[in-house]
C-alpha cells in the first residue's frame, strides 16, 4: 500500500500540470494564417489583414492588441488573419507591402488600407461602426486578383527563387560570388534568346509574310500599255527637234540671202565709183 500512495501524489501533480499546461502557452490563437494558397478565401465576407515579419518590432508591438481584437472577431462576425511576409512573398508582391506593419480591411473583394490608430478598442470601433465606408476601396486594376498584381506575385516569386539558388550556390557548392552571378548572366541571356525565338515563331505562324513570285505573262502584256506613253514622248520630241532644224535651215536661208543681196549691192556700186573717177 505505501508504495501504490507514494505513485498518488506523483500521478496527481503530473495530471494538473498537463490540464494547466495550455493556460500556461495562452489559450488557442483566433487569427487565421493566410498563405499564397488559401488567400482567395479573403474574397468572401469581412475581413482585417495583417502583414507583419517576426523581426520587426513594430510588428512584435503589435501582436499583443491583434490577438485582443481577434477574440472580438466572432462577435464583430470579421475574420482576423496576418501574413507573414517573409514566408509568403508572393502575397506580399500581390498586395505591394512597403512598410510593416500593413493592415487591410476587406469587404467581399473590396480591399481598403487601414491607416488608424492601432489599439484593440480602435478597430473595434473601425468595425463596429462601419468606419471603413469612409475610405476609397483599392481600384481593380491594382487589387490581388487582377493579372496586374498577380503577375507582380509571380515576379516577387521569382526573386526569392533567385535569391535561394544563389544562397545555395555560394555556401552548398562553394562558388565564388562573382562565379554565381555569371552562371545568372548566361541563364538570362539563354532565356532571352529562347524567348525571342519563340516571339518570332509565334509571329510567323500568326501573320506569316505573303511572298509574290514573279508573273512573266503578265508583265509581258502590260509591256506595250507602258511603251505608249514612251513613243509618244518621243513623237513630240522628234517634232519638235524637227521644227527647230526647220526654224534653223529657214533662219540660215534668210542670213544666206540677205548676204547675196549685199554683195550684189557692193559689186553694182563698184563700177560707178570707178567711172565717176574717171
Amino acid at each position: 500500500m505505501a508504495p501504490s500512495g507514494r505513485l498518488v501524489i506523483p500521478l496527481t501533480v503530473l495530471v494538473l500540470l498537463l490540464w494547466g499546461l495550455p493556460w500556461i502557452h495562452g489559450r488557442r490563437s483566433d487569427v487565421r494564417v493566410i498563405t499564397d494558397e488559401n488567400w482567395r478565401e479573403l474574397l468572401e465576407g469581412e475581413w482585417m489583414i495583417e502583414f507583419y515579419a517576426p523581426w520587426c518590432p513594430a510588428c512584435q508591438n503589435l501582436q499583443p492588441e491583434w490577438e485582443s481584437f481577434a477574440e472580438w472577431g466572432e462577435d464583430l462576425e470579421v475574420n482576423v488573419a496576418k501574413v507573414d511576409v517573409t514566408e509568403q512573398t508572393g502575397l506580399s508582391g500581390r498586395f505591394i507591402i512597403t512598410a510593416l506593419p500593413t493592415i487591410y480591411h476587406c469587404k467581399d473583394g473590396e480591399f481598403r488600407r487601414y491607416q488608424g490608430p492601432r489599439t484593440k478598442k480602435d478597430f473595434i470601433n473601425f468595425i463596429s461602426e462601419k468606419e471603413w465606408k469612409n475610405i476609397e476601396p483599392v481600384s481593380s486594376w491594382f487589387g490581388p486578383g487582377s493579372v496586374l498584381m498577380s503577375s507582380m506575385s509571380a515576379l516577387f516569386r521569382l526573386s526569392m527563387y533567385i535569391r535561394t539558388c544563389h544562397n545555395y550556390f555560394i555556401e552548398d557548392l562553394g562558388l565564388p560570388v562573382w562565379g554565381s552571378y555569371t552562371l545568372f548572366a548566361l541563364a538570362t541571356l539563354l532565356s532571352g534568346l529562347l524567348l525571342g525565338l519563340c516571339m518570332i515563331f509565334v509571329a510567323d505562324c500568326l501573320c506569316p509574310s505573303k511572298r509574290h513570285k514573279p508573273q512573266p505573262y503578265p508583265l509581258k502584256k502590260s509591256l506595250p500599255e507602258f511603251s505608249q506613253p514612251l513613243k509618244k514622248v518621243e513623237e513630240e520630241q522628234e517634232a519638235d527637234e524637227e521644227d527647230v532644224s526647220e526654224e534653223e535651215a529657214e533662219s540660215k536661208e534668210g542670213t544666206n540671202k540677205d548676204f547675196s543681196q549685199n554683195a550684189i549691192r557692193q559689186r553694182s556700186v563698184g563700177p560707178s565709183l570707178s567711172t565717176d573717177k574717171s
